[in-house]
């Protein structure tokens, strides 16, 4: 299906891309890679996202011309939906989207049941990132710094800093070339990892007291609520990398942040270690992901929450 992408692509003139709500590294370095491709081709490409750019990920070469507002979908030729399994997962554009005549899916969630005519879908690619590398390189377009750096962080950002079983020959080889091109690997990593507002480690000193380990199922949970964003002046973003904490304890298999977005509405975020297949719980609820990262939205209150997750563990 490659073919019949490049094809849209030489064809398009005005091109729509979009990813999924509550951005992350993935999702936006993807978007900026294939923009800064598109307009050296000479197109005109424009980025939309419902929700705001993260501020550790505003470095990022071009973020700024990120939009918020769209009007007339219709002016496009192309519509690129990016690390979405689902198009819902755009938030509110995801109805009017399908009047672009050409809707092209690349992702790499192994949930993903293919809602678009033309797609690039591989759940055993590190991250959609790496499918855009691919794709570029199938291309045979040039890659810039620009290009470069974006999907450096994506890649980056999506196999934990090249921690996670996702983390293969390819994806490394990738990454060598993406330097190669003018990716610099300390200054990218500065600025995700190392440039957090005091906000963000009063949340985690409140957060942390929610930590709760449950060693005979070998989980650990944490718990963010609207109360603790009020209380220290932080926002969701900022629990970005949270899930990590708890997934660092020994004996730990599966780690689960319960991140409150509504009254009696929760999103969990689950991380797991060698083969548990944490997708299998997330699909129970109606979500997906991949077998070692996955998330969906639960309402009700905490505790009964808690308490249907932990079946589901048990379960599986």
């Amino acid at each position: 299906m490659i073919k019949e992408i490049i094809s849209a692509i030489s064809s398009g003139k005005r091109f729509l891309i979009t990813a999924h709500v509550r951005l992350d590294g993935d999702a936006l370095g993807s978007e900026l890679a294939l923009a800064w491709m598109l307009k050296d081709l000479g197109k005109e490409a424009v980025i939309y996202n419902q929700d705001a750019t993260p501020g550790h990920y505003r470095f990022l070469p071009g973020a700024e011309n990120i939009v918020s507002e769209l009007e007339h979908l219709d002016r496009y030729d192309v519509g690129f939906i990016l690390d979405c399994s689902e198009l819902e997962r755009i938030g509110k554009i995801a109805a009017d989207v399908t009047t672009i005549k050409t809707l092209i899916n690349i992702d790499h969630h192994v949930s993903n049941g293919g809602f678009s005519k033309l797609r690039l879908l591989d759940p055993k690619a590190s991250s959609t990132g790496e499918l855009l590398y691919r794709l570029m390189r199938k291309m045979h377009v040039k890659l810039t710094e620009e290009i470069c750096t974006n999907l450096y962080a994506a890649i980056l950002t999506d196999t934990g800093g090249f921690r996670y079983s996702s983390t293969h020959p390819d994806t490394l080889r990738a990454a060598a070339d993406l330097v190669q091109g003018g990716a610099s690997p300390q200054w990218i990593s500065e600025n995700i990892y190392e440039s957090d507002p005091p906000a963000k480690l009063k949340l985690l000193s409140r957060v942390l007291e929610t930590l709760e380990l449950d060693l005979e199922l070998q989980t650990a949970s944490l718990v963010v609520t609207f109360d603790h964003l009020r209380q220290t002046g932080a926002s969701m973003e900022h629990t970005d990398g949270f899930i990590d904490i708890p997934r660092t304890v020994k004996d730990v298999a599966i780690a689960m942040v319960y991140s409150q977005i509504g009254d009696n509405q929760f999103k969990l975020s689950l991380r797991s270690k060698g083969k548990v297949n944490v997708e299998k719980i997330a699909a129970r609820f109606g979500g997906g992901g991949h077998i070692n990262a996955a998330a969906c939205r639960i309402e009700g209150d905490l505790a009964g929450i808690k308490a249907r997750v932990r079946q589901a563990v048990k379960e599986l």
